[in-house]
């Protein structure tokens, strides 16, 4: 019988794995940018509604608490659904949320929709992540998985720019309209021409199976199957969290958790509070959400360059090195003056830490087998997020106290340090 993973490890790429790719990155964007309008609105709401940075902490950490539910529920539903069938899913839910928040008149409503939006924002991210790697060639994986994740703030950048513009004349609302619509009007894309992940059809024999794999297998120029592989005692099970302990799995899936514990917490920290921060450095609101910009533009080249370096010098070594570098220029910090040279230095401080991230999902796709990838990449991002629903809170509780930004990157420092002692500690060959 046709391998067909030892056909597309030794066959050049095609145009179909370009196509699933190219959605998956926008489908990311519309996550960063899903993600950040609040952070981007935040000073304004603040202003409107006469809140504290504490309150709105707690809107962010809501949001947050709806990516890990998601990210760890709601996107396990992809082993057994399909993950073109959960993306779609994704865009209702992260389209509809978004929209809806427009009207939200009260911190309570605010901090529930974006709970709402939170579930396909983080759903979305392990799918698209899963589908991407399972389309690459095992040569070029860490790659795709990078370039699908600079999706992320490619749309963080893109928003924010637009947000500079809408928010100081039309209001925070109108930003939040202008998004909702932006990922609503995505659906017929993704489904007339999302393909479905040949590796999921052929693990997990959903109806008509052979006849939708094939189809992608003549759209990418391969022969076809005359029937399908036997299914193994693992996909005929449905996915859950056990699994990711089960086959000697234990201990990447732990330590893999701690991880992205950690790299969340100071992703998050930053993503959400830097322009609220730097407006209080004394930057003008305009430059307070570049900062912000400045920051996911750095990630965008961090996350594409940690694609590219680690499948030369392996993910160990990468992402160590990307965090090492972060640390070292939020320690840095507090004796950088000068407003270009504080924006330059929020977009290399987005290079370390988004791209020393993005090898943590890479890690995932690599770990977990087809039949419970998803289930794998959304646990981790489920215990990500729960690292990111408590810094915001710390962040917000911090400035209240009127801790100064550089003491508050000094605090975020000792999780990415953590984060590097559990990969340098992972055992496992697939990462080096």
């Amino acid at each position: 019988m046709v391998n067909v993973r030892d056909l597309i490890d030794k066959s050049s790429i095609t145009l179909t794995q370009i196509g699933v790719l190219t959605i998956c990155v926008l489908m990311n964007m519309l996550d960063g940018m899903d993600v950040m309008v609040i952070s981007y609105s935040g000073p304004t709401i603040q202003t409107e509604w006469a809140i504290d940075s504490q309150a709105l902490g707690i809107v962010f950490s809501l949001a947050l608490l709806g990516m890990a539910v998601g990210a760890a529920f709601l996107s396990s539903k992809a082993d057994i659904i399909g993950r073109r069938n959960m993306i779609i899913i994704c865009i209702l839910v992260m389209g509809g949320g978004v929209l809806t928040t427009s009207l939200a008149q009260n911190l309570w409503q605010l901090g529930l929709l974006r709970f709402i939006s939170g579930l396909g924002i983080g759903a979305m991210l392990a799918s698209t992540v899963t589908l991407a790697s399972e389309y690459a060639p095992d040569r070029q994986r860490n790659l795709f998985v990078g370039i699908v994740l600079a999706g992320y703030p490619v749309g963080a950048t893109l928003s924010g720019l637009a947000a500079a513009q809408i928010i100081p004349v039309y209001g925070w609302r109108t930003m939040f309209i202008c998004a909702g619509v932006a990922t609503l009007i995505t659906l017929p894309l993704a489904i007339f021409l999302l393909a479905e992940s040949w590796d999921w059809l052929s693990k997990k024999h959903p109806p008509d199976a052979l006849t939708r794999l094939n189809l992608i297998l003549r759209k990418m120029g391969h022969p076809e199957l005359a029937e399908l592989p036997a299914m193994t005692a693992e996909a005929r099970i449905n996915p859950g969290v056990v699994s990711l302990f089960a086959h000697n799995r234990a201990d990447a899936t732990v330590k893999l958790w701690i991880a992205f514990f950690m790299g969340f917490a100071t992703l998050y920290f930053l993503t959400t509070w830097i322009p609220n921060l730097a407006r209080n450095t004394g930057l003008s609101l305009e430059l307070a959400i570049y900062a912000g910009t400045v920051f996911n533009l750095g990630a965008i080249f961090g996350n594409v360059f940690q694609g590219y370096i680690s499948q030369i010098i392996g993910l160990r070594k990468a992402i160590i090195s990307f965090y090492v570098m972060t640390g070292i220029l939020m320690i840095a910090f507090g004796y950088i003056s000068g407003n270009w040279t504080i924006l330059i230095t929020f977009g290399l401080i987005g290079f370390g830490c988004q791209g020393g991230l993005i090898g943590l999902y890479a890690i995932g796709a690599r770990v977990y087998p087809t039949e419970i990838r998803n289930t794998g990449i959304g646990w981790a991002i489920g215990a990500g997020r729960t690292g990111a629903i408590i810094s915001p809170a710390i962040g917000g509780t911090l400035v209240n106290a009127g801790l100064s930004l550089a003491g508050s990157f000094l605090v975020f420092v000792a999780p990415l340090a953590l984060a590097c002692a559990a990969i340098g500690l992972l055992r496992s060959e697939e990462i080096d």
